[in-house]
């Protein structure tokens, strides 16, 4: 196997420029599904079940993106066609997502329990995730097939750099919007301008980025790429004799495993905040008046908290990059692990006693040091202990099931979870109690951390 050549800045930018959009994509989904949803008429106990479908659709599409461009050989390159199918559909969808109450869609029609506007924005987040998941992976892919060992840190620092710094452009759309005079409020039941707006921007900043990614990278060709890689992996180009993903599951390293368990904990944590950020930010910080047991969604105060928790994770992204910076001076990638997992825990429960919308801030820069090591430690954890065992997008591909099946879990059980927390002071489900129930659970994967043997 012929070492692979040492790429400069610009190709290690180029392979990963894409990202930034997708990024600006899956924020935009972060910071606003349960906005919208609650905007929609999503009860607190039931919203979290909204967010079973984006880990589900990334435990089924992630795998198959890997296993299938695994061997796909195409004049447009290995990975590049399933990046470019992805950031086209979830173009389209994030066109039509923010419109579901706008479309006529009324409570007259009610399906299972929700109204149609509801059915129309579940079936268009779970082609959103599907399409995100599909664009989404191939950039650990083409890091994992064209840089070089000693490059490869340089490589996923430049893509988790692209990662946050699209995370701060989606988060902030709709709060800079409203600066900008869009109306930030709408009817009942339908989602403000400075939503929908974010929405149309992001998609057309995603295609950009991926355009431009699709058009500066090229793949080497299946004589190139054997040159490069393990031999075994470059049975991908046939499927005799290819094991099943059974068989390679069977086969993991245990560090797969280990970092799994970490990841459980993690992942739970944060489809924890997705959920409850906003009721939490609205109740804790703005004051939301309540209507029947619920927060006033329609209510002026609603959406300016839903602005602002864009504000908050855009902090959080920036805790995670200035994080980043430190992590590699740590003494060890464990201890690493573990401290930036017990202070973003710390961050979590400190949100439950902060009532300013600026001191706010401080936990969400705590939260953000656990994000910057959720992204970076497990995959080089993982990829060091998979070396020389080729299949390398499969296992990846696997190996995100860590990050999708927690949030299921947590996804399906949040509104339970939610039943048992004493009532808020408003009357309100106390939805602030859950994020302290997230820094529980981040204070618990760092615990964790002791059960991984690295490489």
């Amino acid at each position: 196997m012929t070492k692979k050549p040492d790429l400069s800045f610009w190709q290690l930018w180029n392979l990963s420029f894409g990202f930034f959009g997708v990024q600006i994509a899956y924020a935009l989904q972060s910071a606003n599904i349960s906005r919208i949803f609650a905007t929609l008429g999503a009860d607190p106990h039931s919203l979290s079940f909204f967010w079973i479908l984006p880990p589900l659709m990334g435990i089924i599409v992630q795998p198959l993106v890997g296993k299938y461009s695994d061997r796909t050989w195409c004049r447009f390159g290995r990975r590049i066609p399933y990046l470019f199918a992805g950031a086209l559909v979830a173009v389209l969808i994030m066109c039509l997502l923010p419109n579901s109450g706008s479309l006529g869609l009324t409570k007259n029609i009610v399906i299972w329990g929700m109204t149609g506007a509801m059915l129309f924005g579940l079936f268009s987040l779970m082609m959103l995730d599907t399409s995100i998941n599909m664009a989404m992976q191939p950039f650990k892919m083409l890091v994992g097939d064209m840089v070089n060992e000693e490059q490869k840190t340089k490589a996923y620092s430049i893509q988790s750099f692209l990662c946050n710094a699209g995370s701060v452009v989606g988060f902030l759309f709709p709060y800079i919007l409203a600066r900008l005079y869009i109306s930030n409020t709408a009817p009942e039941g339908v989602v403000p301008d400075t939503v929908i707006y974010s929405f149309y921007a992001g998609a057309a900043i995603l295609i950009l980025c991926v355009l431009y990614t699709s058009l500066t990278v090229k793949e080497w060709n299946p004589e190139d790429y054997a040159r490069y890689n393990e031999s075994e992996d470059n049975s991908a180009s046939s499927s005799k004799d290819e094991p099943s993903m059974l068989t390679l599951l069977a086969k993991a390293p245990s560090a797969f495993w280990s970092v799994g368990l970490v990841q459980f904990f993690c992942w739970a944590a944060f489809l924890c905040m997705w959920s409850y950020t906003n009721g939490s930010i609205a109740t804790l910080v703005f004051d939301t008046p309540v209507v029947d047991g619920l927060l006033s969604t329609s209510s002026e105060a609603y959406q300016e908290a839903g602005n602002w928790v864009g504000v908050l994770y855009a902090v959080q992204a920036v805790g995670s990059m200035a994080w980043a910076a430190v992590i590699p001076f740590l003494p060890g990638r464990k201890f690493a692990y573990v401290l930036s997992l017990i202070l973003g825990g710390i961050g979590f429960i400190a949100t439950n006693f902060v009532h300013d919308p600026y001191l706010m801030f401080i936990p969400f820069v705590l939260i953000g040091c656990a994000w910057a090591a959720m992204l970076a430690l497990p995959f080089t954890l993982l990829t060091n202990a998979l070396q020389g065992r080729g299949h390398m997008g499969t296992y990846l591909g696997l190996f995100n099931g860590t990050i999708c099946l927690p949030q299921i879990v947590m996804a399906a059980t949040g509104g339970i979870v939610l039943g048992l927390m004493p009532m808020g002071a408003n009357g309100a489900p106390n939805e602030p109690l859950m994020l302290v129930f997230a820094g529980c659970l981040l204070l618990c994967g760092a615990v964790a951390v002791n059960a991984i043997k690295e490489k």
